[in-house]
């Protein structure tokens, strides 16, 4: 084993899962994150007895490279139900998921969003995604999910915008629906197969569970790179590292930066949060709120203490609100607008709300349009002893942020001579 070691630096899901499976090789790394913890977006704050996560978001059950490395059962999941509310015409309805609460078929029917038709264009694509293989609907032809859904699988407008755009201009972070139809069918078969869920200590308890195989030695918070040459890391405070391999694992533009653009830097998808402490839930049910009108700046809201207790005190529910696309300057007055339209949808109960954070994320995704993959994933490796991995690499997701840490955690061992065992 080299006496310098394998310098990762990002210590979010993609950096995580690198380090650990080198660890697990007998790998020596040293694991340099900026900020004061693990996790980077996939974290989550303890704010007066409430968990706060970073930005509202969830873990899809069914994405295969969470469940290859993490331990569901230590992770105490809570499941949403399966569905949405969507708030529309000043009323809430009910688009239930027939599959798996058939005792809801009637109610989903006749709730005046979309067609019977449109039922049974949803039932076609859930047939779809759910009986080919992930590496068919990788493999079929590309465009925009709004293209897909209108000339592909004819849908209406009317159950395109009242449901299906506002579900995944949350998944997206956009509401034009640009993104990938491929990237699409893959995230519809997540939901179809599996369940979104929350861990009971918050989602960065998915951070911590694959930190805790990293030596204390290995990794150094609160530490920021300030350039990289050949082998050599220069942190902020001057010190220079020797490594044997240098592996990028954070977000996109900076890995361009640290790069000198050889890395270019990928378009982002922004979005902000709003959480709130209540004395009483907007609603009882474990769903996702949608904004069926478009209107306003709310894409979606949810409560998730009624998914998992844990998020908030006895006696108080947390409310989550997200807004697509926002920008971190209009936080102040995005605040008072996005309270306006929580007080038309539930009433003077929002006046006892108080605000216990907002997220502003800038860089939440990589963008991933209609043909990104055509020319194909970035590779792992860079240049000699320089390498990457991260959700831009891979899929916009948890699923590819893991996954690419893997792969280039595979392709740094091949290249020290390492057998995988």
């Amino acid at each position: 084993m080299s006496a310098k070691p394998v310098v990762i630096i990002g210590a979010g899901l993609a950096g995580l899962s690198c380090a650990r499976h080198l660890v697990r090789q007998g790998v020596e790394v040293l694991l340099l994150e900026a900020q004061d913890d693990f996790g980077g977006r996939v974290r989550t704050d303890l704010v007066d007895g409430f968990r706060l996560d970073r930005g509202f978001q969830v873990l899809q059950t069914a994405y295969p490279e969470a469940k290859r490395q993490l331990d569901y059962a230590a992770l105490q999941l809570r499941n949403f139900e399966p569905g949405a509310l969507i708030r529309t015409n000043g009323k809430t309805v009910k688009m239930a998921d027939p599959w798996r609460r058939p005792q809801a078929v009637l109610s989903t029917a006749f709730n005046e969003v979309g067609s019977f038709a449109d039922r049974l264009r949803l039932a076609r694509l859930r047939w779809h995604v759910t009986q080919s293989t992930i590496e068919t609907l990788w493999a079929e032809p590309d465009s925009t999910t709004f293209d897909y859904l209108r000339t592909t699988c004819g849908f209406s407008s009317d159950m395109i915008d009242r449901f299906l755009r506002p579900w995944f201009a949350g998944v997206f972070f956009e509401r034009e629906l640009a993104t990938s139809s491929r990237f699409f069918r893959f995230i519809f078969r997540m939901f179809a197969i599996g369940d979104a869920a929350l861990p009971t200590d918050g989602m960065g308890a998915m951070s911590k569970q694959l930190a805790i195989e990293i030596p204390g030695s290995m990794c150094r918070l609160s530490t920021r790179v300030e350039s990289i040459d050949d082998g050599v890391v220069r942190l902020a405070g001057g010190e220079v590292i020797n490594a044997s391999a240098i592996v990028l694992a954070v977000e996109g533009p900076e890995a361009s930066r640290l790069t000198g653009g050889q890395i270019p830097s990928p378009v982002s998808r922004s979005t902000t949060c709003f959480y709130y402490a209540a004395p009483q839930p907007p609603i009882t049910e474990s769903l996702l709120v949608l904004n069926g009108d478009q209107t306003g700046p709310i894409n979606n809201l949810c409560v998730p203490s009624n998914v998992s207790p844990s998020y908030a005190p006895a006696g108080q529910s947390l409310v989550s609100v997200s807004v697509v696309g926002s920008k971190e300057n209009e936080s102040t007055g995005l605040e008072l607008e996005v309270r306006r339209q929580l007080r038309d949808w539930f009433g003077s109960d929002v006046d006892r709300w108080s605000i216990l954070r907002s997220d502003h994320i800038r860089h939440a995704l990589p963008s991933q349009p209609a043909h990104f993959r055509d020319r194909g994933t970035l590779k792992p490796k860079l240049a000699d002893a320089l390498y990457c991995c991260g959700d831009y690499c891979e899929t916009a997701s948890i699923h590819g942020a893991l996954l690419s840490g893997r792969h280039t955690a595979e392709t740094v061992l091949v290249d020290l001579g390492i057998n995988k065992t």
